[in-house]
């Protein structure tokens, strides 16, 4: 006896609620998560002032005492992100800032994305100078496990093509176990690091990275102010 499978084709309705998830950075799951160390005695005026001081604008915002939680879309993370990171910097104390980055999870906290809702096509966000630098370690993760259209997943396709732009906008510094070194500015780092999960975001939906930025570090001091 053959079991015959029948493919779906989803309805216009089906097509425009995908559409519209795609649309909305919230629905689709679009955020980060933050998390600071400072080492200062000062910690909690630090961090407590450079979130202050950051612009939220078109942000959702919630601080925990883990991390802060930021939803939104891209420039907005990006901007956000970098007026964070430069007012830490700006201290001189040595600090070290935590980042996830996530997009069109399934499992959402506010939203159940389908597994066809398909990947958010925006172009990358530009990032600016700080005049600060840093040290980082990033790691991508597309979660693709399934064709679209028509392009199978290829994890390491894309973590290349994400390496490829550090290389091309010079903030890569080489490859270390399960990370991509980075170095420079902290905004150009941080523009680095939102491109390639919003580039890769164009034909994976649900894609991650993490980012671990060394700032004012005593390991530094070779680098001019």
């Amino acid at each position: 006896m053959t079991q015959t499978t029948l493919l779906q084709t989803p309805s216009p309705l089906q097509l425009a609620e995908r559409a519209a998830l795609r649309d909305d950075p919230l629905r689709f799951g679009v955020g980060a998560r933050l998390t600071i160390a400072v080492m200062s005695d000062r910690y909690a005026d630090i961090i407590l002032g450079a979130l202050a001081a950051a612009d939220t604008a078109d942000l959702i915002v919630e601080t925990g005492d883990v991390s802060t939680f930021l939803g939104g879309d891209e420039t907005a993370l990006l901007r956000c992100l970098t007026d964070v990171t430069s007012a830490i910097a700006g201290t001189r104390a040595h600090a070290s800032i935590s980042i996830l980055l996530s997009r069109g999870c399934p499992g959402e906290v506010e939203c159940a994305l389908p597994g066809g809702a398909g990947p958010r096509a925006v172009e990358p966000p530009t990032g600016r100078d700080t005049g600060r630098y840093a040290s980082a370690e990033w790691a991508l993760y597309p979660l693709a496990d399934e064709v679209t259209a028509g392009v199978e997943p290829d994890h390491m396709r894309d973590i290349h093509a994400a390496i490829d732009l550090s290389k091309d906008n010079g903030t890569f510094r080489g490859s270390a176990h399960f990370v991509t070194r980075l170095e420079g500015d902290a905004g150009r780092i941080l523009e680095t690091v939102v491109a390639g999960w919003t580039l890769v975001g164009r034909s994976v939906q649900h894609v991650t990275s993490h980012l671990t930025l060394s700032l004012n570090s005593p390991s530094h001091a070779h680098v001019d102010a």
